[in-house]
């Protein structure tokens, strides 16, 4: 493969080689990334993460600098239970897996967002998109939605405790139907699943002239031996906002950055780390429990990714904008 030709610009000066990087491509630091944001302040960052811890391990301190004034509003789209196959039993506890989950992704959210500043009451329900509720979560800034489907596995296969469903395989056709582990929903098709994304997606921009996706690296020779459902929520999260003006795509390496030296400043590690602390804190207090050592050791501290800007003009407002669903 041939070297880089690209400006290439270090989060800190470790190990971009290791990347092994495209040409056609350019991997940006965090403060690279506020300086291109610096006209465009207006923008709305989605972080579209497959698990619930999905976004604080690998998208960070990306995400904590969005929610602290690098977007106007930073959404968290979290596409999957993250239940490992617990669909809503407890196993054993005394809350479901997938609820714990969820309690420390939106302590995590209230954390970035309450940062200095006294809590405030949130804003909660379901909101129906394409025909289907969903549950949202709003907190200054920040929204979270949580669609809640199965939990695939790393290879996409699914488990036997939600029938072997997982997006990899309504992606491929193998399964026509998935439905969320609550009960809420059934999904007919990747079409029908995608077609809700880009709902979201539209009412959640509204009229802001720049949109931002954050997603998983989906080129195998930057992000190799991803799980499943990362993969195939990046797919989703893509194939929504196919066809719309003024999106910046981020792509970030997840299960392999492990490999990959740490590349954060100590104070950007300190952000990462407070935001998994947290995320951790709130799947404990639902009594399901944790693995901080692991995690901590093998993706904090590290922020891989690659961006491809947004093309265009994109300081005005999009031509098309998004009626509430």
């Amino acid at each position: 493969m041939s070297r880089c030709s690209n400006k290439i610009e270090k989060r800190a000066w470790r190990a971009l080689a290791l990347l092994k990087c495209l040409a056609i491509v350019t991997v940006l630091a965090p403060t690279a990334m506020r300086a291109a944001d610096a006209v465009t302040s207006d923008k709305v960052s989605f972080y579209f993460a497959a698990h619930e811890d999905d976004w604080q391990l690998f998208m960070n301190p990306n995400a904590f600098e969005d929610v602290l004034g690098g977007a106007a509003k930073t959404v968290f789209v979290h596409v999957t239970a993250g239940d490992d196959g617990l669909g809503a039993a407890t196993g054993g506890r005394k809350y479901p897996y997938y609820l714990a989950r969820e309690n420390g992704a939106i302590n995590a959210i209230r954390f970035m967002a309450d940062a200095d500043r006294t809590p405030i009451a949130d804003s909660t329900g379901q909101m129906i998109f394409n025909g289907h509720p969903i549950y949202r979560i709003g907190y200054r800034n920040t929204i979270g939605y949580f669609l809640r489907l199965p939990d695939g596995d790393a290879s996409g296969a699914g488990f036997a405790g939600t029938g072997f469903q997982s997006l990899k395989r309504l992606a491929d056709g193998n399964i026509a139907t998935l439905t969320a582990v609550d009960g809420s929903t059934t999904y007919h098709g990747w079409s029908d699943l995608v077609a809700t994304l880009r709902e979201i997606i539209k009412y959640e921009r509204a009229r802001a002239p720049l949109i931002q996706l954050n997603v998983a690296e989906l080129d195998p020779r930057l992000n190799p031996a991803d799980h499943s459902d990362h993969l195939m929520t990046a797919h989703a999260a893509l194939d929504a906002a196919a066809d719309m003006a003024c999106v910046r795509r981020a792509y970030y390496i997840d299960y392999a950055s492990s490999k990959l030296p740490e590349n954060l400043t100590a104070h950007e590690r300190d952000m990462a780390s407070a935001v998994f602390g947290v995320t951790l804190a709130g799947v404990i207090a639902f009594d399901q429990s944790t693995a901080w050592s692991h995690y901590d050791q093998s993706f904090v501290g590290r922020d891989y990714y690659r961006i491809e800007e947004a093309a265009g003009r994109c300081h005005a407002a999009p031509a098309v904008v998004a009626a509430k669903p």
